[in-house]
């Protein structure tokens, strides 16, 4: 096995491990917050700093990779996701909104930092010609990054069932610290870490190429949200009587699903002869903010809406994540090698920024006009992303 690729599948196995701390944390606090008879809105509000943190992270992100190491931002990340989830271990007394809020923010801040860190390190390995293994190496490591958080959603909502909330999260915590000692014996100390001091101005992205691409996420990612984070858990639960172990395993397998399509995108892409570029991603996002509209119109007739969800839900997943493995593709093949934490960092700062404003409205928008409510926003939203797809660059293969 070679240097890169033993690298590359240490960074993959680390951002597994986090990842389902993540998935599960989110489903975590979702339902049993539910349970604790907070409403859809507070729930959201919950995440608010979760999201927020996100966006400050990620500004600051790619500029501190660039200063001290991918590595060691991702071994930051890792640690403060373990304190988070000890924070949550206390008593429900202790469980106030602020409180809860303050360790997402930790939450976000971590996952973040592991994240832009992961998809960064990934450009380090593969040699600056190879777009075709770039493509396939950071489709794969999102992809199953996905995959395994929705397995994090179902152990979420499992855990939740079986060992109450606190066992839960002790479990968590043994697995992410085990992974942060494994990635940090491995991975190289300097990973990322630039030639020339990045200086902190720089943390905003001067490539009209980048700052499109992501704008593009930020009403892409907000599409998803506005019915994922709240709404759709809340009215399973309410409306349809799942119960909690059903909700994550139906949560689990949109996600692994999602991360399949995500994973397989340059072979699907290959098999109907077309290129991660500005046309297909623009075509994607058209076809994906149908899908939406359709199912909000669909469920105002209130007959099958099990069919309804699980079938539209699961189009909407394949289409999204074709879609976001090009966007990911695009940012790393469109930075330089030097400039490829802090391309990555601004990028993921959209990206939280359209989570958040997301999951804010997912809780406003379900608690007003229900679920069709939301998933008419989703439409509006992949609109916007598949306009600002249009004025794309060419991308050169």
């Amino acid at each position: 096995m070679n240097q890169a690729f033993k690298h590359y599948l240490a960074i993959t196995g680390g951002y597994w491990a986090f990842t389902i701390t993540d998935g599960a944390i989110r489903m975590l606090v979702v339902l049993y917050f539910y349970q604790l008879g907070y409403s859809p809105f507070q729930i959201a509000m919950l995440f608010l700093f979760y999201e927020f943190f996100g966006i400050v992270t990620n500004m600051v992100g790619g500029w501190l990779g660039a200063r001290i190491g991918l590595n060691m931002c991702m071994h930051i990340g890792m640690a403060i996701q373990i304190g988070a989830l000890l924070m949550l271990t206390v008593p429900d007394s202790w469980l106030s909104v602020p409180y809860v809020m303050i360790a997402q923010a930790f939450s976000g801040i971590a996952k973040d930092l592991n994240k832009m860190s992961a998809k960064a390190g990934v450009k380090l390995f593969v040699p600056e010609s190879n777009d075709a293994k770039l493509f396939r190496w950071i489709a794969i490591l999102t992809g199953s990054k996905n995959a395994l958080k929705g397995a994090g959603f179902f152990i979420g909502g499992a855990f939740l069932a079986w060992f109450g909330f606190r066992g839960a999260l002790s479990t968590l915590t043994g697995l992410l610290f085990f992974a942060l000692i494994i990635t940090w014996a491995i991975l190289p100390k300097a990973m990322g870490k630039t030639k020339t001091k990045a200086k902190f101005s720089e943390i905003f992205s001067k490539s009209s190429a980048v700052n499109r691409l992501s704008a593009a996420r930020f009403f892409l990612f907000g599409a998803r949200d506005v019915w994922f984070v709240v709404a759709l858990p809340v009215f399973l639960t309410s409306k349809l009587n799942w119960s909690f172990s059903e909700v994550g395993a139906f949560f689990a397998l949109w996600v692994i699903g999602y991360g399949i399509v995500q994973a397989s995108t340059p072979t699907i892409l290959k098999r109907f002869s077309l290129r991660p570029n500005e046309h297909t991603v623009a075509i994607c996002s058209f076809i994906l903010c149908m899908i939406p509209a359709l199912m909000g119109y669909l469920l105002l007739q209130e007959q099958g809406i099990n069919t309804i969800i699980i079938a539209g839900l699961a189009l909407f997943g394949a289409v999204f994540a074709i879609n976001s493995a090009m966007h990911s593709f695009l940012i790393v093949s469109w930075s330089d090698y030097e400039r490829v934490s802090m391309n990555v960092g601004f990028y993921y700062m959209a990206n939280a920024g359209g989570r958040l404003v997301g999951t804010v409205l997912s809780g406003l928008v379900y608690q007003s006009l229900g679920l069709t409510g939301c998933l008419w926003f989703s439409a509006a939203f992949v609109f916007s992303a598949a306009l600002i797809s249009m004025i794309f660059p060419k991308h050169q293969a």
